[in-house]
């Protein structure tokens, strides 16, 4: 009986051994793979459904947890950089938000309208810097076939953002319309200058250039169909006189 107990405390000191063993070994193994990984970092994920290009509101976001060694610059960490922009693609419940699936918001006048982009070069010159919600004049220089034409094609156009102040200033984003879309693209690709002028500010004004255009041939032409209908409501009025000037010039 007493050999039988002896074996017995034996078996369970070599097994408490062995088990000691076991989860040092385990504990150290986790602790390099912990040091490998580097610890844990916050990431942002959606909270719910995002719709695409809708202003994303903080409580759309959430975050959660992984490790810093597959943590990478398209990963979000700083929750200012999500609000107020939106997603292009569409984003599910629990879908990990990245830099590249992001884009400012900007807020157009006129869903019809298209943001242009201008920037300083050897053609296109600011003669001011110019800032976020600014007006600006487009002045173009042509020269065609020895036919040189400087001309106003553009006024009191909205600057819808800016990029940089002072020395660092880049360039500006233009709201046009739709249809002066092409025109300025056209002028920027073909002109020989094109001169950017800050405009005071004036009352908003969503016609597009080809209206306006539109109008001053109306405004110019208006006249003289007034005086053409003038002249035929006087002939209309005195027929007697009429009369007497076709006698007068047939006894000639």
């Amino acid at each position: 009986m007493l050999e039988s107990k002896r074996r017995a405390i034996i078996f369970l000191l070599l097994a408490f051994l062995l088990a000691a063993s076991a989860g040092y070994l385990v504990l150290d193994k986790v602790r390099d793979l912990n040091a490998e990984l580097g610890g844990m970092t916050k990431i942002y994920i959606a909270n719910s459904s995002i719709p695409v290009r809708t202003m994303i509101k903080s409580n759309q976001i959430t975050t959660m947890q992984i490790p810093n060694k597959f943590v990478n610059e398209a990963h979000i960490t700083d929750k200012d950089e999500i609000l107020n922009n939106v997603s292009v693609v569409p984003l599910s419940e629990g879908e990990i938000i990245t830099s590249n699936m992001l884009k400012p918001f900007t807020e157009l006048r006129d869903e019809n309208n298209r943001l242009i982009a201008m920037y300083p070069s050897e053609k296109v010159q600011f003669d001011q810097v110019i800032e976020t919600l600014d007006r600006v004049d487009i002045i173009v220089s042509t020269d065609n076939n020895g036919e040189q034409k400087t001309e106003v094609f553009m006024r009191d156009v909205p600057v819808a953002y800016a990029q940089g102040t002072e020395d660092d200033f880049a360039g500006v984003a233009l709201e046009v319309s739709m249809e002066d879309a092409p025109k300025l693209i056209h002028i920027q690709n073909y002109a020989d200058k094109v001169r950017i002028l800050k405009a005071n500010v004036g009352k908003e004004d969503t016609t597009s250039t080809s209206q306006k255009l539109d109008e001053e041939q109306v405004a110019e032409e208006q006249p003289s169909q007034n005086q053409e209908e003038n002249a035929e409501k006087q002939g209309a009025a005195d027929p007697a006189a009429k009369t007497k000037s076709e006698t007068s010039q047939t006894k000639k």
